[in-house]
């Protein structure tokens, strides 16, 4: 897929499913040190803490969480000052409504080359499709954890939207689960597609301002191991 129908796919469609071989493509080209330090990157998925703010008492979840702003036509993004993440019960009935203070990823994980390349890749593709806008990017590391005795749930808000003009997830990586289905509805709540992200770098964006979304729950295919689903969360919101 080229960058082009990428696009076309997305004002079309309101979502797209990018493959890993396709994102690693993009990523690389020009910068053949794009993903200098993945497995640095990878790594600090090791070092998440507890969701600790899940009103049903789940705790499947870990995370990090940060706040950068990019420019409208500038190539530099921004790491914020540390801040909460915050949405709305119209957009979070689960969790929403409440300031969450979620412990910051590194400096050295954002200001890496992995993580800028794909931040910058979000800024040039939202870019063309809301032309001067200047973003407010919230950044999330997420494990979804499974157990022998439960599934994990990647979205327990269930079908939804963030509250932002469009999203980037990507796969960082998949151990010992099954299922993690991705589904995007339209926003009447008719299913529009489903995909799977299995391989590190598979990517799924969504214009969330026409789309709602959500994952189903992760269960492991050998319960004596450990299962986790790793992704990074991107949010852009126009400024």
């Amino acid at each position: 897929m080229s960058k082009a129908q990428l696009e076309r796919r997305i004002r079309r469609d309101g979502f797209a499913f990018v493959s890993a071989p396709d994102m690693h493509r993009w990523l690389m080209r020009g910068r053949p040190d794009a993903l200098a330090d993945w497995t640095r990157f990878v790594g600090s998925w090791q070092d998440l803490r507890r969701d600790e703010y899940m009103a049903d008492g789940g705790r499947d979840r870990l995370r990090r969480h940060a706040v950068l702003k990019a420019e409208a036509g500038s190539a530099a993004i921004r790491l914020e000052p540390r801040q909460p993440h915050y949405q709305s019960r119209d957009y979070n009935a689960l969790n929403g409504g409440v300031a969450r203070w979620f412990e910051p990823i590194a400096p050295e994980i954002v200001a890496g080359s992995t993580m800028t390349r794909v931040l910058a890749f979000g800024c040039g593709l939202f870019g063309r499709l809301r032309p001067g806008a200047a973003w407010k990017i919230e950044l999330h590391q997420f494990r979804i954890e499974a157990t022998a005795g439960g599934m994990g749930r990647p979205t327990p808000e269930g079908v939804h939207r963030d509250g932002v003009d469009c999203a980037l997830v990507m796969l960082v990586r998949r151990e010992n689960v099954a299922s993690g289905t991705t589904t995007v509805h339209d926003l009447a709540g008719k299913l529009r597609g489903s995909f799977t992200l299995t391989e590190p770098l598979d990517a799924a964006i969504v214009d969330d301002a026409r789309v709602m979304h959500g994952v189903t729950p992760i269960t492991p295919l050998d319960p004596s191991r450990p299962a986790y689903r790793d992704v990074m969360v991107a949010t852009y919101l126009k400024i």
